[in-house]
């Protein structure tokens, strides 16, 4: 077993290995449910386990031949779940994390496959980041408190329940939300809204914090950004309350064995099942080729969403490069 697997398999273990019995639940699903294996699945999950074929996929270095400060309407994905937004004169960074491992340890968890396509350093002032949940893959406190030290009025947005932990690490401009509240900055108001997942970062604190997706438009344009997610009425939720984005960012990858993801991670036709949801939107694909969370081969969910557009003749869903440019209206 490659080692990069063993260290997911251990992070992953860290975090399912308790029951409910033992934890505290506090947040559940839309649909009145948590996520939680039974020491039976887990077993099986263990036990049946493959390892995935992992490769380096291929990076763009377009960025570095970009102005980021005299251009606007713009993004690229950084990696995972990170994307850097320059929208109508706001620059936003969704859940960003430039460590090495997603895992509370420096010597063992999930490593990157690929070094973040813009160094942190080489960022540009950002106004406000979004943090869709706790994980360590979406949350990671040592990236924060970088991009806050260089970056002291940016906003944080956190799901509620994860402002102490921005707090005892030094970290201000913090700003908890239940799902549906919004907070207006500059021209745009962000909103945060449901998705299905679950939250932890250790044995005991499991659904003690919130998970959510972020919408942020204003007069001219919207976008979404899905955080992670199984699939779920949420989206067309979203859709009736909020509006169709403009944009939307969604997860493909981290889903096998389906019998045990597909409650936490949607699989790449679940993802176009969301772009459906929310009518349409101009997609980019996220949450793949960074590390390797799962059983999948790293370049098996773009190759499967393809695949499925092609079949559906649907051409609104992208997976671009980390680096490469995109253009927003």
């Amino acid at each position: 077993m490659p080692l990069v697997y063993k260290y997911s398999i251990c992070l992953f273990i860290f975090l399912f290995s308790f029951s409910s019995s033992l934890l505290t639940q506090e947040f559940k699903n839309t649909n009145g449910k948590e996520i939680n294996k039974s020491s039976k699945e887990l077993f099986k999950w263990r036990s049946s386990r493959k390892s995935p074929e992992t490769t380096q996929i291929e990076m763009s270095n377009e960025w570095q031949l970009f102005n980021f400060e005299n251009n606007d309407n713009y993004s690229f994905w950084v990696g995972h779940s990170t994307y850097l937004i320059k929208i109508n004169g706001i620059v936003i960074l969704t859940d960003p994390i430039f460590s090495d491992r997603a895992s509370p340890f420096d010597f063992i968890g999930p490593k990157r496959l690929i070094p973040p396509a813009i160094p942190l350093n080489k960022l540009p002032d950002i106004d406000v980041i979004t943090i869709s949940h706790n994980h360590y893959d979406h949350l990671d406190i040592k990236s924060l408190k970088k991009i806050y030290k260089k970056n002291p009025d940016v906003k944080i947005l956190v799901p509620m329940g994860d402002k102490k932990l921005l707090k005892r690490n030094n970290v201000n401009n913090v700003f908890e939300f239940n799902w549906w509240d919004n907070i207006n900055i500059e021209n745009f108001t962000f909103t945060f809204t449901p998705v299905q997942h679950w939250s932890a970062r250790g044995l005991f604190d499991r659904n003690e914090s919130l998970w959510g997706g972020w919408y942020f438009t204003n007069n001219e344009t919207s976008l979404f950004h899905a955080g992670d997610t199984g699939y779920s009425s949420d989206f067309k939720d979203i859709n009736m309350i909020l509006g169709s984005p403009d944009y939307a960012f969604i997860p493909i990858g981290a889903y096998d064995p389906e019998w045990f993801m597909s409650e936490s991670h949607v699989n790449p036709e679940e993802a176009i099942q969301i772009m459906k949801d929310l009518e349409f939107p101009v997609t980019y694909a996220m949450h793949w080729g960074t590390f390797t969370l799962t059983s999948e081969d790293t370049v098996e969910p773009p190759i499967r969403l393809n695949k499925e557009l092609k079949n559906m003749n649907l051409n609104q869903f992208n997976v671009v490069k980390p680096g490469e440019i995109i253009n927003l209206k």
